[in-house]
């Protein structure tokens, strides 16, 4: 395919390709990682831990100061040769200090923004048996600011709330949590 590639930094790409109407398509690209993986911890069948993020973009265009997410990372943009379910488990460990019984594969090719961006996520459900926390969960450079447990039977009131208050709700927690919904249903 004849993808141009307009601009170019170590993680992101902005890159044009022909569309069916002639005109070029931009759309953006990492060129850094070959996927990514969101994590939907589920702790004793219980409750769900969320994190509360800040991202850039959001307050930048003045949409939301923080966002409702999930443990999530970049599959091999930091350690080389990766596979997708090795990078689960170090991004839940990173991010939420946890360390799974199970993990459930859901989805591997959901899009968030496929008209903006290359990207696709798998999305996995991670079995916790006990809220035990084994190591320090980083911030991710400052953009993790908080973490939530809530119970499952709670979550849909939870994140009306949160929404209410100005918080943006990510598009891969709510497929995530589609995958909870029906496994549990």
């Amino acid at each position: 395919m004849n993808n141009n590639i307009l601009y170019d930094t170590k993680y992101l790409q902005l890159k044009s390709t022909p569309s069916k109407s002639g005109k070029p398509w931009v759309y953006a690209h990492r060129p850094n990682a070959k996927d990514v993986v969101v994590i939907l911890p589920v702790i004793n069948h219980e409750k769900v831990l969320f994190l509360i993020e800040e991202r850039p973009p959001l307050k930048a265009e003045d949409i939301a100061i923080r966002s409702i997410a999930l443990p999530a990372g970049l599959v091999g943009d930091e350690r080389f040769g990766e596979s997708v379910e090795e990078a689960i488990k170090a991004e839940l460990l990173e991010e939420a200090g946890l360390k799974a019984s199970k993990i459930d594969i859901k989805t591997r090719k959901t899009a968030s923004s496929p008209g903006c961006v290359s990207e696709v996520v798998t999305i996995a459900i991670a079995y916790i048996d006990e809220y035990k926390v084994l190591s320090e969960p980083v911030s991710d450079g400052g953009v993790i600011v908080g973490r939530e447990l809530v119970d499952i039977k709670d979550i849909p009131n939870w994140l009306k709330e949160k929404e209410a208050s100005g918080m943006a709700l990510t598009a891969s927690t709510l497929a995530a949590l589609f995958y909870l919904w029906e496994e549990i249903k």
